[in-house]
């Protein structure tokens, strides 16, 4: 049996069917237009017949495709043609304005390289991608390229220091630009112009943003602008660019609103289409062009006033110096004004330290060296010679044997001095002690020199690395030098002692003995013994020098040979046979320093690996993820792990050391 509802609640459903519907009806239209994606039209450029544009939609996170059918234009009220085509059709060009001043700081910088990153992740790949940076000054880094690791590399190497040089760093980016197509900029940065203002004043600052704000209009150029949230932020100042570009601002508070906002510009690229509408009949001057239609399903409605009688073409000011740093390298450096003042206040003090140094050299009599002293003296007793005015030679040599004087006089009577004169004849180096200060001095110069320049970002922090590796690397390479020749030394001597006793065998005296060994053993025995040998023909005991030979080359098995030889001496017995003895002992105790070397090798081997591992992995990383690892030195807990880190490297190193060290 079928159960018919009642006629009052048949009408009820009718009814709310109804209502339904009506709403249906009424609300449509609100959520449709509440749905409405922003848009404007970039490069608008009139002539007789037609007005061409481009057509920019900002849909946030996500890319639109303008449905063509869907366009619908009208200028001054009046219906037009509108032709659309894709946005790969024109040239299309773009310039990342990067603000590197001092206030944006190193999370500044990272916060930019990974923006940078997500932007070119994103951006299509005709569109050509260029970068101008600004602190104090500005330039064009990267001129417009579709090389997306050149722009990774240039941004990469930007560091945070100095004012503010917006308004020029605008101009610039237009400028480089050029007048074809569809350009744009991307701007970051974290407030207003403090350059304009200081050379100025308020007039100048005020006249300067006018400028950059006339060169964005000129030459129709879009601004997508990101305000990067900091104390010293200028939003005002930033809308303006954004208002008179045709762009968008976006307010950025931390690196992942930033890289949010980077990768939406980017997006905004891949989200236009070219529109060109004919222009109706009757309509001249001042009109307002509206364009509306739908991309990916969503409706757009844009409405942008148009002066049909500009039909000037697009202009650039020339003006505006436009150098690519990195495709046309770094500019002349003729001029003394192109030189940073942080490079040339220091190097004006170098110079006038080394002009003091030769000048009170050259004038002062006490800096006389005393061989000139002496020849000087003799000539004064030749016969027919009348005495004579001081003339002093000025050329290099004379220079540089007073600044050595100078250098003896201050090693003179210093602790150091014996040990560092020990060091330099084991090394077998011709040097005096004032050479070796000299050249120490130098060491620190260029090092710190090398340093500055090579950091010039942290300029101050590259010339104090310089000083301690000019103070630490002479010495460290001194002892290396004088280690090295000593083990080779230790190294020969067993045969060096099997050479003299088989001359003693053969009837020849300790003499000459040593005077064979002098003229046949290899370097550095021969040199050595040649001077035990001249030692002893001016008067000294053989014994006493073959002792000022051990003492000189720090060599232990060479005192036991010397103790030999005065025991021999002393008590009598076979001199061959005991040296013979001496040299086997030498080479028993040789071959099993060797053979704990080979056994303990693995040790060391694992030893240099777990040292060496985290300093290469390091390295890398810094190369390939530079962001990454910033955050060791940019954050506080980063900085706290390295010096963790680097405290335990050092603890692990000599503790490692001590393992695999076996005295033999």
């Amino acid at each position: 049996m079928t159960v018919r509802p009642p006629s009052r609640l048949r009408r009820l459903a009718v009814l709310g069917a109804v209502l339904s519907a009506a709403a249906a009806t009424v609300f449509a239209p609100a959520a449709s237009a509440a749905d409405t994606v922003p848009g404007t039209l970039s490069d608008l450029r009139v002539t007789a017949d037609t007005v061409s544009s481009t057509v920019v939609l900002r849909a946030g996170d996500k890319v639109l495709q303008v449905d063509p059918a869907s366009v619908v234009a009208t200028i001054g009220g009046k219906d037009a043609k509108a032709t659309v085509a894709a946005a790969a059709s024109q040239a299309r060009s773009t310039m990342l304005v990067i603000d590197t001043s001092g206030s944006m700081g190193a999370s500044g910088m990272a916060t930019v390289r990974t923006a940078v990153k997500q932007f070119l992740a994103v951006v299509p790949k005709d569109v050509k991608v260029g970068m101008v940076s600004f602190a104090s000054t500005s330039g064009v880094d990267v001129s417009p390229t579709t090389d997306r690791a050149r722009i990774s590399q240039a941004v990469g190497g930007l560091r945070s220091q100095g004012e503010t040089a917006l308004y020029a760093a605008v101009q610039q980016a237009v400028a480089a630009l050029g007048t074809e197509g569809e350009r744009s900029i991307v701007l970051l940065s974290d407030g207003g112009d403090t350059v304009a203002g200081l050379k100025g004043g308020a007039a100048g600052d005020k006249a300067q943003r006018q400028a950059a704000l006339n060169a964005l209009a000129k030459a129709k150029v879009r601004a997508e602008v990101i305000a990067f949230k900091s104390p010293e932020s200028n939003g005002t100042t930033l809308k303006q660019f954004a208002s008179v570009g045709g762009g968008s601002v976006a307010n950025a508070a931390n690196s992942a609103s930033v890289g949010a906002a980077f990768a939406a510009a980017g997006r905004v690229l891949d989200s236009q289409v070219v529109l060109t509408l004919k222009r109706p009949t009757g309509v001249l001057g001042d009109a307002r062009i509206v364009v509306t239609g739908t991309a990916s399903g969503q409706p757009f409605a844009i409405s942008t006033p148009v002066d049909l009688g500009d039909t000037a073409p697009v202009e650039v000011e020339a003006s505006v110096d436009t150098r690519p740093l990195v495709e046309a390298g770094p500019p002349p450096a003729s001029a003394l004004t192109a030189i940073s003042p942080a490079l040339l206040y220091p190097a004006i003090g170098v110079v006038f330290l080394g002009v003091f140094a030769i000048g009170v050299a050259l004038v002062n009599p006490s800096f006389q060296t005393k061989k000139s002293a002496r020849i000087e003296a003799i000539e004064g007793y030749g016969f027919g010679r009348a005495p004579t005015a001081h003339k002093q030679n000025v050329n290099t040599a004379a220079i540089g044997q007073q600044l050595v004087s100078m250098g003896d006089q201050i090693m003179e009577g210093r602790d150091s001095t014996t040990k560092t004169m020990a060091l330099l004849d084991r090394a077998d180096l011709p040097w005096r002690a004032g050479e070796w200060l000299v050249l120490r001095f130098l060491a620190v110069v260029v090092a710190i020199a090398v340093g500055y320049v090579a950091l010039a970002a942290l300029p101050l922090v590259g010339a104090l690395i310089g000083l301690v590796l000019g103070l630490v690397l002479p010495p460290v390479a001194l002892k290396f030098i004088a280690k090295r020749r000593s083990s080779k030394f230790e190294t020969v001597l067993p045969d060096v002692l099997m050479l003299v006793a088989t001359s003693l065998a053969s009837g020849f005296s300790l003499l000459q003995a040593l005077d064979a060994v002098a003229k046949d053993a290899p370097e550095p025995a021969a040199k050595e013994f040649s001077r035990a040998l001249a030692e002893s023909r001016i008067g000294a005991d053989v014994s006493d020098a073959l002792d000022h030979m051990a003492q000189r080359m720090d060599s232990p098995n060479m005192r036991w040979t010397t103790m030999a030889i005065r025991i021999q001496r002393e008590v009598g017995g076979n001199l061959g046979e005991t040296l013979r003895t001496t040299a086997a002992t030498l080479r028993e105790r040789e071959m099993l320093r060797r053979q704990v070397k080979a056994l303990s090798a693995e040790g060391r081997l694992s030893a240099y690996i777990l040292i060496g591992l985290p300093i290469g992995i390091f390295l890398y990383s810094t190369v390939v993820n530079y962001d990454y690892v910033s955050l060791l030195w940019t954050t506080f807990y980063g900085i706290i792990m390295s010096i963790g880190g680097i405290i335990s490297m050092v603890i692990g190193i000599f503790w490692m050391r001590n393992v695999v060290k076996i005295e033999v």
